[in-house]
């Protein structure tokens, strides 16, 4: 099923695999922490360096994060997230042509991202926190609704499951009944299964051979899979060394239906796909 979204006004289709490129202004992220922000903040001509070769490289979304969310992260104040989020918007988004997403829970963040005119939310806790719900219907802009099994800081102690893949479909089917009823258009609604949020190695790899089960939806999915602890576990390399592996993973993730995905790698990911959709005839 083909799905397109309307990003702020800007109409993005998903008739093939977009790509989604990630801009942690964090300290803490787990593989680009502090790449992009210093103890005296945003690092600007470095930001906006790495948005345009994204870009350049093929990504049409650019997500923005001011709130680490690996395995064991603690949370910052809402300020610290404003100061981070807002800074990058505010420099990217004059300079550079690209559908900008905020990936954030903060309802404070969401408003005020929303009214500085983003395209797209990613919630990694699918706007369960309080307010967000409300907030993501007033901006009437996509939202991509993540699941996570607990916080980041215990997430990982929380991977006992029936079946992952059913557990995480039940939730998921029931964040997107309640978005509906709060008033959302279905039209606005992804859905990610949280790849590395509170799964087991096997869990992980479950989900990706599964991952046309998700189909059942009909929505977009989106899946981040880049440079994940899951790609260390089998080859053992650091998360700066990931990049061909996490290549593989995006190109399986579009063959089981993947819409959206979500990479540090863009010029890699990108010519992935591109072969990818040649062995299909799509030249």
């Amino acid at each position: 099923m083909a799905f397109s979204l309307n990003c702020g006004g800007r109409h993005l289709s998903l008739d093939t695999p977009q790509i989604m490129g990630v801009l942690n202004v964090t300290p803490d992220s787990f593989s680009d922490g502090g790449a992009l922000l210093s103890s005296n903040g945003l690092l600007g001509d470095r930001l906006l360096a790495r948005a345009s070769q994204m870009v350049a490289d093929g990504a049409v979304i650019l997500d923005i994060g001011g709130e680490s969310t690996r395995p064991g992260a603690e949370a910052v104040s809402t300020q610290e997230e404003l100061d981070r989020v807002m800074g990058a918007i505010a420099l990217l988004s004059s300079r550079v042509d690209v559908i900008l997403s905020v990936d954030t829970s903060n309802p404070v963040v969401m408003r005020e991202a929303a009214t500085a005119g983003i395209g797209m939310l990613n919630d990694v806790r699918a706007l369960t926190r309080a307010g967000a719900l409300e907030i993501a219907v007033q901006a009437d802009l996509p939202v991509s609704l993540m699941h996570m099994s607990a916080e980041p800081e215990r997430m990982q102690a929380h991977t006992d499951y029936q079946d992952v893949v059913s557990d995480v479909m039940a939730f998921l089917k029931a964040r997107v009944e309640q978005c509906l009823i709060a008033g959302m258009a279905r039209s606005r609604v992804l859905i990610d299964p949280g790849f590395g949020f509170g799964k087991t190695v096997s869990q992980n790899y479950e989900i990706l051979r599964r991952l046309r089960e998700f189909a059942s939806f009909e929505l977009p999915l989106l899946v981040g899979l880049s440079r994940k602890s899951m790609i260390g576990a089998i080859t053992g390399r650091p998360a700066s060394n990931r990049t061909v592996p996490s290549a593989v993973l995006a190109v399986l993730a579009a063959q089981g239906g993947a819409s959206v995905i979500r990479v540090h790698d863009v010029a890699e990911t990108a010519d992935s796909l591109a072969v990818w959709r040649a062995t299909k005839g799509e030249l």
